[in-house]
């Protein structure tokens, strides 16, 4: 399996592809490629320190939407539809929105597009034939890059094509101890996007550091 990270030179993406690439074909996208080739070295070595085989390849956002059977989108919110106006390829392809459309004010909030969530504009951004899933939202960049600690997360995932949505939920079952949830259809993904907002304020406010959830 294949998977691109568009925008995988950014912090989310990059630990993404830190804890993808040593159990899949990982493709980390950027807008500039040298920096993406940049990343991957310096990630391959990290990973080979650690006793890590891994598979990481540098290319254009582009390229990692024309090679890959599985899309992450880890661009900020603020960016993302002048980034997927600029792409094409999605079609009949597994696309997955981590974004959280969020705001710091005076505390963290939710700011949500006209469409409801993130996931939802993704949806009538790119053609119909997208399976869109949303995932990954509440896992702060941070534990993504620290190799050293286990992820022991509940991931909730939301999708409108039960295929695509088990088949991300094996995605994630596999990396680390993080254990997926079946959230719903694509229209819930508003209320998982929320818990970022939420998750920042409650680590602020109680003096805690990159806090997550659990369900049991």
């Amino acid at each position: 399996m294949k998977i691109g990270i568009v925008g995988g030179t950014g912090d989310i993406g990059e630990g993404m592809a830190l804890r993808l690439s040593p159990l899949f074909d990982v493709m980390v996208g950027s807008r500039e490629q040298e920096k993406a080739l940049a990343t991957c070295t310096m990630n391959r070595e990290l990973l080979r320190k650690r006793g890590k085989e891994c598979s990481l390849t540098g290319v254009g956002n582009q390229a990692a939407i024309d090679g890959a059977d599985i899309i992450i989108l880890a661009v900020p919110f603020k960016h993302l539809v002048g980034t997927l106006e600029g792409l094409h390829g999605f079609e009949d392809k597994i696309v997955i929105s981590p974004v959280n459309p969020m705001e710091k004010r005076d505390h963290f909030t939710f700011v949500p597009p006209p469409e409801g969530s993130a996931a939802l504009l993704v949806k009538r951004l790119l053609p119909q034939s997208a399976r869109i899933c949303s995932g990954f939202n509440t896992i702060a960049a941070n534990k993504w890059k620290a190799l050293d600690e286990d992820l022991e997360y509940s991931v909730p995932v939301c999708g409108d094509d039960e295929a695509a949505k088990r088949e991300v939920m094996g995605i994630v079952n596999r990396i680390s101890r993080l254990r997926a949830f079946d959230a719903g259809p694509l229209a819930a993904s508003c209320m998982v996007e929320a818990l970022t907002p939420l998750l920042l304020n409650i680590a602020r406010y109680n003096k805690m550091k990159d806090v997550g959830i659990q369900f049991r």
